[in-house]
């Protein structure tokens, strides 16, 4: 391929696709907890963005160099985002059915730990595309990597302002809406994936 508005139009495009489900839970984040500062918000985003520069990445480096062991892996892609966001989504339905909004206005923060999970999560399945950019030299991979971030930072940074948005408005509530969406989308990457 060459550099050409093309290779931009694809990378963008390419990064609004696998950005889809770090923008659901970006929007469960916002969701859970209204009053998150600008700051966090924008961390927020930047970790999504990291593991979606970074696994792309990761799979371009494996199609040229550890591509038998890669294609081996790639089967339990479904499993581990399904047990990810299960838990990460179970825990946030368990905290707020269980213990109440009041309880768990400190719980539902997302916490580094629970967010390098959800990076992880939503962006494993983002491996594969480093087999669809393997034609792709070590720049042109590099500034695809790139494109597909700031993309996946944009549409993060959305996410987390409409959950936040509607977060406040649906207070005690928000938490279990939060924890059911991650769970759906663990359960829809599992089904896609599956099939």
């Amino acid at each position: 391929m060459d550099w050409n508005l093309l290779f931009i139009c694809n990378s963008v495009l390419l990064g609004v696709g696998l950005a889809m489900d770090a923008f659901s839970v970006s929007l469960a984040n916002g969701l859970a907890e209204p009053g998150m500062r600008r700051r966090k918000m924008c961390g927020i985003a930047g970790v999504f963005a990291a593991f979606q520069f970074a696994m792309p990445m990761i799979g371009w480096i494996c199609v040229h160099t550890i591509v038998g062991y890669f294609q081996a892996f790639e089967k339990f892609i479904p499993w581990i985002v399904l047990a990810l966001l299960g838990y990460i989504g179970g825990k946030m339905l368990y905290e707020n059915i269980r213990f109440g909004e009041e309880q768990t206005e400190s719980a539902e923060k997302t916490g580094i730990a629970t967010l390098l999970l959800q990076g992880v999560a939503t962006s494993i399945d983002a491996l594969s595309v480093g087999f669809t950019i393997a034609d792709y030299n070590s720049h042109m991979a590099l500034v695809c990597s790139m494109l597909i971030a700031v993309t996946t930072f944009a549409v993060c940074l959305c996410g987390v302002c409409l959950g936040k948005k509607f977060g406040t408005r649906l207070a005690g509530r928000a938490g279990i809406l939060g924890g059911t969406i991650l769970i759906v989308i663990g359960l829809e990457i599992f089904i896609t994936g599956i099939i």
